[in-house]
């Protein structure tokens, strides 16, 4: 599976999120959507638990393929998975909820790391050094008590929600709390000009499809050199 097949078919149904995503009269309508697209992009078990082409993704990989560099000077499925879950817990809990991320000592010691951020600024060095030392079911559980966590959040958003500028004492939190480096501080700049809505649109969706895609990539030529 070199990419999702879903793949078209969520892309068509991001399209119309956008269309209606701050639309008060079509609230309902855009969280039942975006729900459904964030479901197919996590492990079934974060939603209805019927098996879906994620689980397919990660069922049957090795402890040493999360951690294998496919592509020269490339990435890895460890990091691709710790940079999705570190983005959206961050975006969804801090920026959106209001919250405390997910992330935190004990998570951190489940996952064996000492890294915080999300890994956005990573030279290949590093991108190795966290990639083998990231217990791969631990980055799982963790990503998945991330979804769980964003499915509870966008439940209880109003209409006034989806329009509400990001605030600024949430980019400060992150900042302090180590979600970004020197060289990742344009992140913060992004998400500070965005509205609630215009996180749901990338983070916890688009930015999802465009990494499981390179996953897939990557495990194909993993299977493949193999």
């Amino acid at each position: 599976m070199k990419y999702l097949d879903s793949d078209r078919l969520l892309s068509d149904k991001h399209d119309i999120l956008k269309k209606i995503i701050r639309k008060s009269d079509k609230l309902e309508e855009a969280k039942k959507l975006f729900l459904e697209i964030h479901a197919a992009l996590h492990l079934s078990a974060v939603s209805d638990g019927k098996p879906n082409e994620t689980d397919t993704l990660f069922a049957d990989l090795t402890p040493q393929e999360f951690a294998v560099v496919p592509f020269v000077k490339g990435e890895t499925i460890a990091w691709a998975v710790w940079h999705l879950a570190r983005i959206e817990d961050m975006t969804m809990n801090i920026l959106v909820a209001g919250a405390e991320q997910i992330f935190n000592s004990e998570w951190q010691r489940r996952m064996n790391t000492a890294f915080t951020d999300t890994g956005v600024a990573m030279d290949g060095e590093e991108i190795i050094k966290l990639s083998k030392e990231l217990n791969s079911a631990e980055l799982l559980a963790y990503r998945n008590a991330v979804g769980t966590r964003t499915r509870e959040i966008v439940t209880e958003l109003t209409g006034e929600d989806m329009k509400r500028k990001v605030s600024p004492d949430g980019i400060n939190k992150i900042r302090s709390e180590g979600g970004t480096c020197t060289n990742s501080e344009w992140l913060l700049e992004y998400w500070g000009g965005k509205d609630i809505a215009g996180l749901l649109l990338m983070p916890p969706t688009r930015h999802l499809m465009m990494h499981l895609n390179d996953c897939c990539k990557y495990k194909q030529k993993i299977r493949k050199e193999k």
